[in-house]
């Protein structure tokens, strides 16, 4: 069973779970998707870019996005329907990262969980040591 929350557009109460907005926020968004994929799916319309489509049928860029991450709109059809990476803007087709940005995330990752040399280990237990001295009346301190 979903989580009760709040509608990110209208601020409604809604029991979250497949759907990320509340039902009327919902249909609005349906409408708005048949608007914007009767429009590119012309043959004159394909190769609009994201500006394009959402100034002609007035459609948030964040919507449209959001429709590309979740393949409602396959980017494979519309070439130019690209929208910016997280990370350093870069024009992408899908996912959140561009390859570059992956590519670096990944070996960023593997320097990580790269195995630490006997010295290192060694160092690191050093650091992690606790002495305790007991003083005149035999009571612990550290």
């Amino acid at each position: 069973m979903g989580e009760l929350a709040n509608c990110p557009n209208c601020g409604e109460l809604f029991v979250k779970g497949a759907q990320t907005v509340c039902q009327n926020c919902f249909k609005e968004e349906e409408a708005k998707f048949e608007i914007v994929y009767d429009f590119i799916k012309k043959k004159k319309n394909r190769t609009a870019t994201m500006n394009e489509v959402s100034e002609a049928t007035e459609v948030e860029k964040k919507l449209i996005q959001k429709w590309l991450r979740q393949k409602r709109i396959q980017p494979g059809s519309f070439p130019n329907l690209t929208y910016e990476c997280e990370r350093c803007d870069t024009q992408i087709y899908e996912g959140r990262l561009c390859l570059d940005c992956a590519e670096t995330l990944q070996k960023d990752l593997q320097q990580t969980d790269q195995p630490k040399t006997l010295k290192e280990r060694e160092d690191e237990n050093k650091r992690e040591k606790v002495y305790y001295n007991v003083d005149k009346e035999n009571k612990w301190r550290s």
